[in-house]
């Protein structure tokens, strides 16, 4: 006689023989923990990398403006310094001013040295950057120019620098020092 052997369907799906299937063992606690663990370790890292990846985009964008601002410190502080310069080129052009209007022979060689050191300082000014603002016979402007006097003038256009008193400078676009200027004015003295 041949064998013959039913063939039951597994209950779970078509096609597998009852023999053959493998039914799934009982949820185990510890494997849902094992889970669990895989999960918050996973949550962990991914929150690590997340700060990492920011930390890391926070100190490139310092970077990048600490780069920005550098040159602006920098020429913040040649602008104090050269602040502090004018006052001496100044007192120099003053002093050329005195000796030539004296007139004293004598004087020809201090007014060839201190006119030496004008010259000198204006270079050291100029490398650094400064420049003089215009300002005789340009009309007033408030941003580089600081009125002291005015004056009534039938020659300039009202409004028009006449007369520099101390010179202006400026370093970039910035103002170091506006321009002391005599202004026109209309006809009669204000």
């Amino acid at each position: 006689m041949t064998d013959h052997i039913e063939d039951e369907v597994a209950p779970d799906g078509p096609g597998i023989p009852a023999a053959l299937a493998v039914e799934p063992d009982p949820p185990d606690a510890e494997g849902e923990e094992e889970t669990d663990d895989r999960a918050r370790v996973v949550a962990e890292r991914d929150d690590y990398l997340d700060q990492l990846q920011r930390t890391r985009a926070d100190f490139d964008n310092y970077r990048k403006r600490v780069d920005r601002e550098r040159p602006l410190l920098a020429e913040a502080g040649v602008r104090e310094l050269v602040s502090d310069l004018l006052p001496v080129l100044d007192n120099l052009e003053r002093a050329l001013e005195a000796l030539v209007a004296a007139g004293d022979q004598g004087a020809a060689s201090i007014v060839a040295g201190v006119e030496m050191v004008k010259v000198q300082l204006g270079a050291l000014l100029a490398g650094r950057g400064v420049q003089e603002i215009a300002a005789e016979g340009q009309s007033f402007d408030p941003n580089i120019h600081e009125a002291v006097h005015s004056l009534p003038s039938d020659d300039h256009p009202e409004g028009t620098v006449v007369a520099v008193l101390e010179r202006g400078y400026r370093m970039s676009d910035a103002v170091i020092r506006p321009a002391r200027v005599v202004v026109s004015q209309g006809g009669e003295e204000r």
